[in-house]
């Protein structure tokens, strides 16, 4: 199977490499394909490859194959002309008006229209594509060298925009994380490794909190436990976005028109497990960091110089609320008591901090950052809210047997999965088994910590395209 490579929007078109101008042997081609055989035209759909069957293979760097659009296995075929023909369908009832429904039926089907349009356009730009290969195959045994030359350019621009659109179609089938479009819970806490643990803890949420920043996300601290040190034993914020068209509650509390504001693809296919290249949101981009990343450097307080190991785990929820979590009252003991800590007027004064035990499933959360006891009850809630969230996702993950790719940060956030080594300013990521030698643009969530993340992202699209294209063979 061919690599697909990454390339431009679905629908985009690439220019030509033919110095004659955009399409001249396309529409050559066409024009003496036709004077020999008008039923030709009808065929362009089929695969270049097919063309010119059993007159032997073109000349070197002449127009040959179709590998690029191969790829597409019948039934993934199938899927993505189904959904061009909900299109057309949708673009009708438009064009005709929706009625009947009211207003929120005009809603649902622009929804729709707009979810499926990206991916109409591109699949009917491939066709396209596959129908100008197929005509410029027959140019491959012209004698004149100068338009052999020129075809073969123009179909190596051709199969490679084949394949770009062919890999963005397929990432549109991709069925969407259920909750990439969430906000997140972060949480950090120090691991192995005492005082320099805490330090290392409290330099991860620092690199967190800039990319938050450059981001322009929301950064609302619930919980910050600092050591003796300086450094923070655990922390947990609250991140979101507040450009996203939907908060947590709404994206979950009207699940079934979710699938549409993410790209699902159940009303244009029959309820199929699919969604058409849904955005991230900020768990999506924060959820691979999910794990336990050590540091090794030599602590300030070594005289001897002794290289160091210590770790951090990091943590990360999608965000759950009212809806998508009912909490009730006989199933919660909540505690009340007088913060402790590093001084300041509420400590030791007043009972403000909370601590809310979900009795069900025995989850403690205790809250203490606010200086009112009605805030940290409402910072625990959602703590413990999307923890909840979490162990019913988990379950239902198990039950559909599901099984994420090593690649990927799982649900064992046990897994080690980044060392930053300070002596030789590199960090590598063990899952890709990525290095990057730019620690100082890491933590400070520059483009050093851009190319891992980048890189966890590739290898989870190719681990999706990969498991796509098994299930499309079978």
């Amino acid at each position: 199977m061919p690599r697909i490579l990454p390339g431009p929007a679905l629908g985009s078109s690439n220019s030509r490499c033919c110095s004659l101008g955009p399409g001249y042997a396309t529409a050559t081609a066409r024009s003496s394909r036709s004077a020999q055989n008008p039923n030709d035209v009808a065929h362009a759909g089929e695969h270049a490859a097919e063309e010119g069957a059993g007159a032997g293979p073109p000349p070197s760097g002449a127009v040959g194959g179709a590998n690029a659009t191969e790829v597409l296995s019948p039934a993934l075929e199938e899927r993505l002309r189904r959904h061009a023909d909900r299109f057309g369908q949708l673009e009708e009832q438009l064009a005709s008006g929706v009625g009947g429904g009211g207003a929120a039926s005009v809603r649902d089907v622009g929804r729709e229209y707009a979810r499926l349009q990206p991916l109409a356009h591109g699949y009917s730009r491939l066709l396209q594509v596959r129908a100008e290969l197929s005509d410029l195959a027959g140019l491959a045994r012209d004698p004149d060298a100068g338009v052999r030359a020129m075809a073969a350019d123009e179909a190596a621009a051709l199969r490679q925009e084949a394949a770009d659109l062919t890999r963005r179609l397929l990432l549109a089938l991709v069925p969407p994380e259920p909750s990439a479009s969430r906000p997140a819970l972060l949480e950090v806490r120090a691991g192995a490794g005492g005082a320099e643990a805490a330090l290392f803890a409290s330099e991860l949420l620092a690199m967190y909190r800039r990319l938050a920043q450059s981001r322009g996300w929301t950064w609302e601290v619930l919980e910050l436990g600092n050591s003796e040190h300086g450094g923070v034993r655990h922390a947990t914020v609250a991140v979101s976005d507040p450009a996203a068209p939907s908060a947590a509650g709404s994206s979950s509390s009207s699940s079934s028109s979710s699938s549409s504001d993410r790209g699902g693809d159940a009303a244009s296919a029959g309820g199929e497990d699919g969604g058409e290249g849904a955005g991230e949101g900020v768990y999506g981009v924060l959820s691979g960091e999910s794990g336990v990343h050590r540091v090794q450097r030599v602590p300030v307080t070594e005289a001897g110089g002794r290289l160091h190991t210590s770790t951090a785990a990091v943590v990360v929820l999608p965000q759950a609320d009212e809806v998508d979590v009912r909490l009730r009252e006989e199933d919660l003991r909540v505690e009340t008591m007088r913060a402790s800590g590093a001084g300041g007027q509420h400590v030791n004064v007043t009972d403000s901090a909370v601590r809310i035990t979900h009795l069900p499933t025995g989850l403690v959360v205790s809250c203490q950052n606010e200086r009112s006891q009605h805030l940290n009850r409402a910072a625990a809630l959602k703590v413990l809210r999307s923890r909840l969230y979490d162990l019913e996702a988990q379950r239902r993950a198990r039950q559909a047997g599901e099984q994420r790719s090593a690649l990927v940060a799982s649900g064992d956030r046990s897994e080690r999965v980044r060392t930053y080594n300070f002596p030789q300013g590199r960090v590598t990521d063990h899952r890709i088994h990525l290095t990057v030698h730019d620690l100082g643009s890491v933590l400070e969530a520059g483009e050093g910590l851009q190319r891992l993340m980048a890189g966890l992202r590739a290898a989870r699209e190719e681990a999706a395209l990969a498991e796509l294209l098994e299930d499309g063979r079978q």
